[in-house]
């Protein structure tokens, strides 16, 4: 028994952010049914890497789905998408505005056949404003809402960051808070709804942190130069003598105390809330002293005591670090075309229950 047991998702999107939020309903339960276009089905299928003519990413995002195919430009293909609505919890979507209701596909028609519904539809701009017909990606959302203004160094320009931001935590994850508070709401009065997620609002939502003291009249925040962007000493990323780079967050006094014991820099102590120079000189010397041992031999120096220090791993690091090992982070698949197949995990650990595999992404 899982959490999602029981609730049944029609899954429209493509690509990552719609599928990675029916992907983790679909690992904690829920039976999702993947709609695809007749013959090429879903293009997140052509997706690299390939591997024997598979999207490993697709596999990954389309795992424990079911799928069909239909042409919702046909009467047959609409009807059946109707008729598949009324036994359904859930439809998602994330075509630009208009496209569902020129289909005859909209919340409005789909809630007089199901009026328990719940219909989510996730786009880059929402269903409203001067922008909601742009078309964009990750990087223009996360352009768009100011995220990437503020990402980079002080002296350089912005820059694009490692991961979809905006598609992840500004849709995706978005989009399943709303549906999952939308099925919360009907369990009490018995109502469905409809859920509109603009990924460029959910980016400007986790901006707040930064944004708070400009919006009560404060200094717009500068790039590089905010608390936690490297305004400060002990926050911030240093190189080794091996190239390596090490992350210190030693913001709290104790923290920032042992810190500063293990590398000898007891007179820094109280002035861990120095002023801009102050700052500047700290960072200065830390950059010219975290040049002269490895990062190993850093991490073995600084975590002997609490000094919130980590190292910068890279991707192959991280999957075989021991910590993401044990909490399963990376799990062993089957398919039937690939054999063995490594994929990331389920985030969410619950009291009893665990999200599964159950089977690979459906072929076409």
């Amino acid at each position: 028994m899982q959490v999602l047991d029981g609730i049944h998702v029609l899954d429209l999107t493509r690509l990552l952010p719609g599928p990675y939020c029916t992907m983790m309903m679909a690992d904690y339960g829920a039976e999702v049914t993947k709609i695809e276009a007749p013959t090429t089905g879903e293009y997140g299928r052509e997706t690299e890497p390939i591997i024997n003519g598979q999207s490993t990413r697709f596999l990954t995002l389309n795992r424990n789905k079911k799928s069909i195919q239909l042409n919702l430009k046909t009467i047959e293909g609409k009807n059946t998408l109707l008729d598949m609505c009324k036994q359904a919890d859930v439809i998602m979507e994330s075509f630009r505005p208009g496209v569902m209701k020129r289909l005859g596909l909209d919340y409005e028609t789909v809630k007089e056949i199901n009026p328990q519904i719940i219909y989510c539809s996730l786009t880059g701009y929402g269903q409203t404003g001067p922008y909601q017909n742009f078309a964009g990606h990750d990087l223009n959302y996360i352009a768009t809402s100011g995220l990437v203004d503020i990402t980079g160094n002080a002296d350089g320009p912005p820059v694009v960051p490692g991961v979809q931001i905006a598609d992840i935590a500004g849709g995706a994850l978005m989009a399943l808070s709303g549906i999952l508070m939308a099925l919360v709401g009907r369990s009490r009065d018995g109502a469905g709804r409809y859920v509109d997620v603009s990924m460029m609002d959910g980016v400007m939502s986790l901006l707040g942190s930064v944004t708070h003291g400009y919006l009560a009249g404060g200094a717009e925040p500068e790039r590089g130069n905010t608390r936690l962007t490297g305004q400060k000493a002990c926050y911030g990323i240093y190189q080794t003598k091996d190239g390596r780079y090490l992350a210190v967050a030693a913001l709290e006094a104790k923290f920032w105390q042992n810190f500063c014991a293990r590398i000898g820099k007891e007179d820094w102590i109280d002035q861990r809330n120095g002023d801009a120079d102050v700052q500047q000189s700290m960072k200065q010397e830390l950059t010219n002293l975290f040049r002269t041992k490895t990062r190993d031999d850093w991490i073995e120096q600084l975590t002997i005591e609490e000094t919130c220090v980590s190292p910068v791993l890279s991707v192959a690091e991280s999957i075989n670090n021991p910590q993401v090992q044990a909490r399963q982070m990376i799990i062993e698949t089957r398919h039937p075309a690939l054999g063995k197949l490594l994929q990331t995990g389920f985030p969410i650990k619950f009291s009893g229950e665990a999200g599964q595999f159950r089977h690979p992404a459906s072929d076409l």
